[in-house]
């Protein structure tokens, strides 16, 4: 029997999983090592990581875990053959994950680990389809505090009957108006790791990386803390490259899917590419504002050495205001759309969000556009504020701390192209305009 805070509890959408410590009610912050460097890590990377996220003041923002992604075992000899536990990589990891989670833990800061729901990971390693137990039992073990777990190979007889994927909605025809997507075979998959990870005497958070598959946003709040909804991300603005996609088509399918996030399971819209590629400035203003208000995860997928002299990328990802709307301890819903510029597409999602916090109204004005543009809302049209129309009201610009000044009736803004002007909305005096209110 599990303890009665691990039990599930009823919200007013599907079961949650409450942890005694708190972990998993708000969204996860930290680092993650895939986006920077893929399979070029050893422990070195993430002792300094470590030590960045608390030099850099990261870690006083609320930056807590330094999460190491896949190719961190040992590709060839895989698990030990008396015990079955993964074994890390002698050559990156020569003293062990336990002691990078001790160098990690002395810091004041948290440690992920990564594996898959198949029977290897996205790069070749060993997965932990058959061995949720046993590599639970060792992640607890070393002292890991975050399990991402990813969705590669898959065997044919662990495949589902009505396979979805969100990138191909229409792949699987003639799927029954009332099939339950909870029973599905990939449900049971990160079901089985759930269970696992309970059962052990330490707290993991649990990321389910997987993809949006099988609806996982119906499931993935009672099987763990955060569930991916779409395909890997990539620092470029629209469009995609094999299997990995722009910011435009993850905004947009989170314009569709933006309500099953609430306290205790967020949606997660990858870990972020602030400060990596050939993203402008503005557009890793907009990747970060849109990802606080959508209450995803945020995980920094950039390097941290040297970021002091990248000072517009730390400005950003610093960002106290936004931070606090993302992580907000009485609001848990995400910001929602309200209005969309033009056609609603991969190229140009919603382009008008609201949310709300202990703070005030907000407004996520994102500029989809290759042009500036002069963005404009009614205040009848904003659904917080649509029964309190006439009212006079402070506007607030939570890139640079400053009021804007008052408004009625509309609000009109300039924002450069593909940059997102993130706005709180209070009464003259700086109270919130309808705490009542929520997306």
């Amino acid at each position: 029997m599990l303890p009665l805070y691990l039990l599930p509890i009823l919200l007013d959408r599907a079961a949650a999983l409450v942890s005694p410590d708190g972990t998993g009610r708000l969204p996860a912050m930290g680092w993650n090592s895939w986006n920077e460097y893929a399979c070029d890590i050893n422990e070195t990377v993430f002792h300094d990581v470590g030590e960045q996220l608390v030099a850099l003041g990261l870690k006083d923002l609320g930056y807590e875990y330094v999460n190491i992604d896949d190719c961190w075992s040992d590709k060839v000899k895989r698990r030990d053959p008396v015990t079955h536990e993964l074994l890390p990589d002698a050559l990156k990891f020569p003293n062990g994950i336990a002691h990078t989670a001790e160098v990690v833990h002395k810091l004041g800061l948290k440690i992920g680990i990564y594996s898959d729901a198949g029977t290897e990971t996205c790069g070749g390693y060993a997965g932990s389809l058959g061995y949720e137990e046993i590599d639970a039992a060792t992640f607890s073990k070393w002292g890991i505090d975050y399990l991402k777990y990813d969705n590669c190979a898959v065997p044919e007889n662990y495949t589902d009957q009505y396979p979805y994927m969100p990138e191909d909605p229409n792949a699987t025809p003639n799927v029954p108006p009332d099939y339950d997507y909870s029973t599905s075979i990939t449900a049971s998959r990160y079901r089985a790791m759930s269970a696992a990870l309970l059962s052990q005497p330490r707290t993991i958070q649990y990321s389910l990386c997987a993809w949006g598959h099988a609806h996982v946003e119906r499931w993935g709040n009672s099987t763990g803390h955060s569930w991916r909804m779409w395909g890997d991300i990539m620092p470029i603005w629209a469009g995609k490259e094999q299997w990995s996609w722009g910011l435009m088509p993850i905004i947009n399918q989170a314009s569709l899917l933006w309500n099953a996030t609430d306290f205790w399971g967020h949606s997660d819209w990858d870990m972020m590419e602030v400060g990596n590629g050939n993203l402008t400035l503005e557009e890793n203003r907009s990747h970060f504002a849109m990802w606080a208000a959508l209450k995803s995860p945020l995980i920094i997928g950039t390097k941290l050495e040297g970021l002091i002299l990248r000072k517009p990328i730390l400005e950003i990802l610093s960002n106290r205001e936004l931070i606090a709307f993302n992580q907000d301890p009485v609001y848990g819903k995400s910001a929602r759309p309200f209005k969309w510029d033009g056609k609603a597409d991969a190229e140009h999602p919603a382009g008008y969000w609201v949310g709300t916090s202990v703070a005030g109204v907000h407004l996520f004005l994102l500029n989809t556009h290759d042009k500036k543009q002069k963005m404009k809302v009614k205040v009848k049209e904003i659904p917080a504020l649509a029964d309190r129309a006439n009212a006079r009201y402070l506007v607030h610009d939570m890139w640079t701390g400053r009021d804007l000044g008052v408004v009625k009736g509309e609000i009109v803004i300039d924002v450069a192209k593909h940059d997102t002007a993130a706005l709180r909305i209070t009464t003259l005096h700086g109270k919130h305009p309808n705490a009542a209110w929520q997306p």
